[in-house]
């Protein structure tokens, strides 16, 4: 809240009885019993400022939660009662908003007079008279740490989820493996299958809940980030033959799995019938957006390759038809040439874009 993070108070009273001049129609308002009154009946903690932050006003809200006795918190005095932790954020934010205007909102915690600190949003908007001057401050605190508590809780059950279905992708990938030595005959389906099952553990490492730590290792939740790690496991990718530009635009968990079983099967059929079959060959992604679709570009340039007859009506292709047309809503054209396979994808981007 501002009043964690204002100049100290000329007033030092909770409610002045000294009325303000008469040509100060804002701080004539606020001074009137009927604020004070109404301010009291809000569940919420109620201040306000004069135009340099500094504090003139508290609610019962304020006294009640914090227990100090009124007037206390007048000056400095607020300074105690934050979190030691948050208040150079806490007055950072509140010195921009009094330099520029701009509405204020900070969370932040308050220690309650049983000792224990909580959580609160701290909110306030500036008040103008009618030459667009600022007469003054209104701010509220609300308690936010329950939910927090619960969030917090939340996002805990999440991540152990999370762990539990990367080891059963570990699981699968390993009765496979055992499956495909003991019948050396399954040995090459496996190893597709083994692919498809890596790009699915892939999606999901993506689009999982993550701590601060886990989180720069994948990257931002965009499709181009979620490229990147589908094609991470190709070495085609670290030696700059597969390329990713365009629009950013954000991914969500269901659309992350549909996404990475297309373009990991695009990328190896590109090794072993297009482009990236040959040493030279290369794929670019664009990634374009429209108001409502994002458009995908697959672009393959190499030596002379045709659209082998296995590849046209296989499971590849069933796959890739699954997923952009029945799990993601699009729709896609491809066009076989001398140099490579152009595929053209079109989605939706409410089926796209994170939640």
């Amino acid at each position: 809240m501002a009043s964690s993070v204002v100049s100290a108070s000329k007033n030092k009273a909770a409610r002045s009885t000294s009325p303000p001049p008469l040509s100060d129609f804002g701080a004539l308002q606020l001074a009137g019993d009927a604020f004070h009154a109404l301010a009291d009946t809000m569940p919420q903690i109620v201040w306000s400022t004069l135009p340099d932050g500094s504090h003139d006003y508290y609610n019962a809200r304020w006294y009640e939660f914090t227990g100090v006795p009124i007037g206390s918190t007048d000056g400095e005095g607020w300074a105690a009662l934050f979190h030691p932790e948050d208040q150079p954020n806490a007055w950072a934010k509140w010195r921009h908003s009094l330099e520029t205007g701009e509405p204020y909102e900070v969370e932040y915690r308050l220690r309650h007079h049983s000792g224990e600190y909580r959580w609160m949003i701290g909110r306030a908007s500036p008040i103008y008279n009618g030459q667009g001057t600022i007469q003054r401050w209104i701010g509220t605190c609300t308690d936010v740490d329950d939910q927090k508590a619960i969030a917090l809780q939340n996002e805990i059950l999440s991540q152990e989820l999370s762990h539990r279905i990367k080891n059963i992708f570990a699981i699968i990938s390993g009765l496979v493996s055992l499956s495909a030595r003991a019948e050396p005959a399954l040995s090459s389906l496996a190893k597709e299958l083994l692919g498809r099952i890596s790009a699915l553990g892939r999606a999901h490492e993506f689009v999982r809940p993550h701590t601060e730590k886990s989180r720069p290792i994948v990257g931002d939740g965009h499709f181009s980030a979620l490229l990147e790690q589908i094609f991470i496991a190709y070495h085609a990718y670290s030696e700059g033959r597969i390329t990713v530009s365009g629009s950013e635009i954000p991914v969500d968990s269901k659309a992350a799995t549909p996404v990475a079983l297309v373009f990991h099967e695009l990328a190896t059929n590109a090794i072993k019938y297009g482009s990236l079959s040959s040493d030279k060959g290369t794929v670019s992604i664009k990634v374009n957006q429209s108001d409502e679709f994002a458009q995908i570009i697959w672009r393959e340039e190499g030596d002379s390759c045709r659209e082998p007859q296995a590849m046209a009506a296989g499971f590849g292709t069933r796959l890739i038809d699954m997923a952009v047309r029945q799990q993601l809503g699009g729709d896609y054209t491809r066009r076989w040439s001398d140099k490579g396979l152009r595929m053209e994808v079109k989605i939706p981007l409410k089926r796209l874009r994170a939640s």
